[in-house]
């Protein structure tokens, strides 16, 4: 292997691709030090991930065909595994890796329809998305865990399993100790969850319509942050509005992830919403505080008394310092919580506040997410998409 400041990691990516799995698993490989090598399989860098992200590679895959990596992992979801199983290059990029000796990794569907396709899985215990554990390989032995590692390879199950499954990748090439570090200001959850929020001051967020929310993105944003919400709020059927605050449509976030919005936040200011979320980030939350435009759509949803919320950092550095707190119990991620001026919920994963919501860390963000999905749309539906996604 390369040496233990420069691990080289593949992460391919292509159109239906699963965001969540493919960014938490770039993103937490990242904050261990490896170089990840994010390789689309479309013809252009841009891929059109499912759940209405767009996300942008770094290379094509053709162009890591004489290159060498300490691990290739493949996201799941659908139809992003099976473009990834029909690509000749990756197949014989990951067919030469494994025969090498390398650690291999997929998740979701991949395992079933990519590494099983092409005959990796044979004689090894293996997992995938519960709706296709029925397509793994007869030479592979399916079992029902969160994450399973036999030998050089790793599978896990989805979406809610990524933070787990990506530890686990780092601890392969890095050790446990590694994997713990990095786990730890992640602000991560024991499982199974039990998606406890702290409620106070409760009111009705339901409407008529469906509801319209807007997530700002920036330059620094936290990618995990940002695509579990923009994913879950897509899944639940709300109508999202990705906006940059920057420039440029495509922003790239703190640990290099490169994401497309839908617009500009000077479009996407001329509309209404029943929701703007912040994702952090420190240089994400401190492009938002400096956006006059940003802070007048938040002071006024505050004012009409609809919902608005934020995450990590944002809660600390844009709404604490523009009076959007006053009077309201919050959280933020644990070393932003001393900015707080009322802290006496802040050790909390999610807080609601009548229309104010907030939560912690890029391992609380599914949480959020769901809190936000069950406000809308009721807990039913929040507890179907977390069991849909193997949260629970």
């Amino acid at each position: 292997m390369a040496s233990d400041a420069h691990r080289k990691v593949l992460v391919p990516i292509a159109d239906g691709t699963e965001p969540i799995e493919a960014v938490i698993t770039i993103d937490v490989l990242r904050r261990s030090g490896a170089d990840v090598t994010v390789a689309s399989v479309s013809s252009g860098l841009q891929v059109d991930a499912s759940w209405g992200l767009r996300l942008v590679a770094d290379v094509l895959v053709s162009d890591c065909a004489g290159s060498t990596f300490d691990l290739v992992s493949l996201s799941g979801g659908m139809p992003g595994s099976t473009n990834l199983r029909d690509c000749e290059a990756l197949e014989g990029l990951v067919r030469k890796h494994v025969s090498e000796g390398r650690v291999y990794a997929a998740i979701c569907a991949a395992p079933a329809v990519a590494f099983g396709s092409w005959g990796l899985l044979k004689g090894l215990q293996a997992t995938c998305h519960p709706s296709f554990m029925e397509k793994m390989p007869t030479d592979a032995t399916a079992v029902e865990l969160r994450v399973v590692q036999d030998g050089r390879c790793v599978t896990s199950r989805g979406p809610g399993t990524t933070m787990e499954f990506a530890l686990e990748l780092v601890e392969q090439l890095y050790g446990k100790e590694k994997a713990e570090e990095v786990a730890g200001p992640m602000v991560m959850c024991s499982h199974p969850a039990n998606l406890t929020v702290k409620e106070l001051n409760s009111v009705s967020w339901t409407s008529n319509k469906t509801p319209q929310i807007l997530v700002p993105i920036a330059n620094g944003s936290e990618e995990m942050e940002a695509t579990m919400i923009i994913d879950i709020l897509h899944r639940a059927k709300a109508k999202v509005v990705v906006a940059s605050v920057g420039e440029k449509l495509e922003i790239v976030a703190s640990r290099k992830v490169k994401i497309v919005a839908d617009m500009l936040l000077e479009e996407a200011a001329k509309l209404e919403y029943d929701l703007i979320v912040l994702p952090g980030g420190i240089g994400g939350a401190q492009e938002f505080a400096s956006s006059e435009k940003l802070i007048n759509l938040l002071k006024k949803q505050a004012e009409s008394g609809k919902p608005y919320g934020a995450i990590c950092a944002s809660p600390a550095l844009v709404l604490e310092p523009h009076g959007l707190l006053k009077g309201k119990k919050a959280t933020a991620y644990p070393a932003m919580c001393s900015k707080l001026s009322d802290q006496s919920e802040a050790e909390n994963r999610v807080v609601i506040d009548g229309n104010l919501i907030t939560s912690r860390g890029p391992g609380t963000s599914i949480e959020f997410a769901l809190a936000i999905v069950e406000k809308f749309f009721g807990r039913e539906k929040a507890m179907d998409l977390a069991k849909t996604m193997i949260f629970i």
